[in-house]
């Protein structure tokens, strides 16, 4: 007997392959096009090949700013995750105080990406901020306009601020999805806090966890809105960002096809590092920790 085969539901989501078309793979393909394409205005254009990528390739402004993309989103994860985890084990598991934290930790994720930069750097100047008026009435020399230090502090606190309630949000998540039996066996067993953490909380933790890390690789290594707000990519160069090299010179200079190039090599290395993540994760998990 043959099964009949239902087609109604392709009808269902052709809107959405529609949208999903409209909105990423045809300005995917319009930049892919600009990437092996040169003009000389007019709106005339003329076969490059990869020539653009060639010069991407041996340019010293997109290593460097991958340099300080790298190492932005290696001390974001380096900070948040640990924080995440420390701030959800320290959360109430029930009652009004547990709602209470909840509604509290999902605060700054309500607050736009603009706006936040806005608030660090009014919070953060010198003349007008409470930060930047306090440290200076304590002597200490804080211009995140001038300081590189300075900034860079200023730009991975906001983000600290901003998405550590995240990663926090998620390890609740799984905490909250352990069996109390668990917890019953370790305390027979006399198990320490360590030893509950290790074997039983991380464990359980491991897939929310890797959730957690992709998500906020991949928002710390496409950022631009908060930190171009802040610094500009200043002082110099010191904060640009690969998004803000990408927005500069696309903007900027108005240079298409080497914006074009810069842009697919910036998506395929997020989609390297981040099957890399995945992959690695993924084993650990299968490992069983």
């Amino acid at each position: 007997m043959n099964k009949t085969v239902n087609h109604k539901a392709w009808f269902l989501v052709l809107p959405v392959l529609v949208l999903v078309a409209f909105s990423a793979v045809i300005p995917l393909m319009t930049v892919v096009n600009y990437s092996v394409q040169d003009t000389f205005g007019n709106n005339q254009f003329f076969w490059a090949g990869l020539e653009w990528f060639d010069e991407m390739l041996h340019s010293d402004r997109m290593w460097n700013a991958l340099g300080r993309q790298l190492m932005f989103s290696g001390i974001i994860l380096a900070i948040e995750v640990p924080l995440g985890i420390f701030v959800a084990l320290n959360m109430p598991k029930s009652g009004f105080w547990a709602s209470f934290c909840l509604v509290l930790m999902s605060l700054p994720l309500l607050i736009p990406w603009n706006v936040v930069g806005t608030i660090w750097q009014v919070f953060g100047r010198v003349d007008i901020g409470l930060l930047g008026r306090t440290l200076a009435s304590m002597g200490i020399d804080y211009n995140y306009t001038q300081s590189t230090l300075a900034a860079w502090i200023t730009i991975v606190v906001m983000d600290v601020w901003h998405w550590t309630s995240l990663v926090a949000l998620l390890a609740y998540a799984g905490l909250k999805s352990i069996p109390d039996a668990y917890y019953q066996a370790a305390k027979i067993d006399q198990a320490s806090r360590w030893k509950v953490f290790r074997y039983i909380e991380l464990p359980k933790m491991a897939g929310v966890l890797m959730i957690a890390i992709l998500l906020r690789f991949m928002d710390s290594f496409m950022i631009y809105t908060e930190p171009f707000v802040v610094t500009g990519g200043g002082p110099g160069n010191a904060t640009t960002l690969l998004s803000i090299d990408l927005v500069k010179m696309a903007l900027g200079q108005f240079d298409l096809g080497l914006a074009a190039a810069f842009s697919i090599m910036y998506f395929l290395v997020i989609l390297l590092i981040s099957w890399v993540f995945y992959t690695v994760m993924t084993n650990l998990d299968k490992k069983g920790m």
